[in-house]
């Protein structure tokens, strides 16, 4: 997919979050839109996911060179942040049963296969309401980085996770998103975007 911003800018009632943001993104050139918090990092990406309207400015997505309806481009997106809520009363066996009945895994990927890149498969029967912060920023990253959709969005990945986590995720990365188009959204932590190739400081586009 490839994605184009053409001088997107939003605001909230009188006050402008950021104005005119240009920008290409492909599989060819993944986006890291750096900045600090409540900079609005998170409402770009929900821009470029098709569930915000930009108040000025606009997109256009294409597959093929073919342009997708604004309403359709949610059935092409997977996204992974901290503030994304999951079913708390699944299991985690049952969670990744219920997205990929709705979404297809990459390469086919089965139920198990999933738990076990996940690295939870000690809490495959285990309710997703015991799980800690930790282990279910695993399981959003997984459900997304997992789906087979050709946008991927990951708002700062790596919060809540250990250190460890890091080669767990640049793994997943480096495997199972060839051909996909990437944005990534950072507090300037480089272990989240090793693979940018441009990037954007949302702080330049703030007047």
């Amino acid at each position: 997919m490839e994605v184009t911003l053409n001088q997107v800018s939003k605001r909230f009632n009188f006050n402008w979050i950021f104005k005119s943001v240009s920008c290409q993104i492909s599989p060819l050139s993944p986006l890291v839109i750096l900045g600090s918090n409540g900079s609005g990092k998170s409402t770009l990406l929900s821009i470029i996911s098709g569930s915000t309207l930009p108040s000025e400015g606009d997109l256009k997505w294409k597959i093929n060179n073919e342009l997708i309806n604004e309403a359709s481009v949610y059935q092409q997106v997977s996204i992974a942040a901290p503030y994304l809520e999951l079913i708390e009363d699944f299991t985690l066996k049952e969670h990744i049963q219920f997205h990929f009945s709705v979404k297809k895994s990459v390469r086919d990927l089965s139920v198990n296969e999933v738990i076990e890149l996940s690295g939870l498969k000690k809490s495959a029967n285990k309710k997703i309401s015991y799980f800690s912060s930790g282990m279910k920023q695993r399981l959003k990253l997984s459900l997304a980085i997992l789906s087979d959709t050709p946008l991927l969005l990951l708002d700062e990945p790596l919060s809540n996770l250990d250190s460890k986590a890091g080669d767990w995720y640049a793994n997943l990365i480096e495997n199972y998103t060839t051909g996909r188009s990437i944005v990534v959204c950072s507090n300037h932590q480089p272990n989240e975007y090793f693979f940018h190739k441009q990037q954007l400081n949302i702080e330049d586009f703030q007047k």
